[in-house]
């Protein structure tokens, strides 16, 4: 995240994000204590987000995206973001699955960030500074930005869904890369059983490993998608 770093935009904070999820949004953190530690996203150092393969994004609708999902859940004091879950990974596999009805709202939706960025600050999205892309997007949200079909606001709420999942998923989908948002809201993992102990125990020892990884789901296949295209 650039050095200038300012809050998300009106109404998309970070606490009103653990709410969403709290809420339901996020299926990966279901019944989970919801309870964000700064401390256990600190234990769980996240990597630096890498270029990689492109499932059906071009690499310029992937950046602008990737700069979105950035200023929706932007990295800051309380630990990782958006960015380092991989949240734009995971919609990009998605749009190729579960996702694939919405793939041409976000190639419009995608231009049309750029269009509006121009027009309204002078440069493309990606390169307009932190303040000034939190503007844009409060424009979407507030539904003042033009250009957008249906409207700017309509996009913005699916691209900040998509981006609330992408960032507390189970890693098999693309999505929570390292395990950081559930560390930045204190889920211990998924146990398939409870014992008595972890039962009497108020902050129960975290389990990082996918769901997918149980007995179980063994030779069930894999939820990665092919190598389709890669950025330049």
């Amino acid at each position: 995240m650039a050095s200038e770093t300012q809050d998300p935009p009106h109404g998309v904070s970070r606490r009103d994000l653990f709410k969403t999820v709290g809420a339901g949004a996020a299926a990966a953190v279901a019944g989970a204590p919801l309870a964000p530690s700064a401390a256990a996203a600190q234990a769980h150092p996240a990597a630096a987000p890498q270029l990689e393969a492109l499932e059906t994004l071009t690499a310029t609708e992937a950046d602008i995206l990737e700069a979105v999902c950035a200023r929706l859940i932007p990295t800051d004091e309380n630990g990782p973001g958006a960015a380092e879950a991989r949240a734009a990974h995971y919609i990009d596999r998605a749009l190729t699955g579960p996702l694939r009805a919405s793939r041409d709202a976000y190639a419009a939706g995608l231009a049309a960030i750029d269009v509006y960025a121009q027009a309204a600050k002078g440069a493309p999205f990606v390169k307009l500074s932190p303040r000034d892309q939190d503007a844009v997007l409060t424009d979407m949200e507030r539904n003042v930005a033009t250009g957008f079909m249906p409207n700017a606001a309509t996009f913005f709420n699916l691209v900040r869904t998509h981006t609330i999942q992408g960032t507390f998923c189970d890693p098999y989908y693309g999505g929570n890369a390292n395990f950081v948002g559930w560390d930045l809201i204190g889920y211990p993992g998924l146990r398939m059983t409870v014992d008595a102990q972890e039962q009497r125990m108020s902050a129960p020892k975290a389990v990082r490993k996918s769901a997918y990884e149980e007995a179980m789901f063994a030779g069930k296949g894999s939820a990665k998608g092919g190598d389709h295209g890669h950025r330049p």
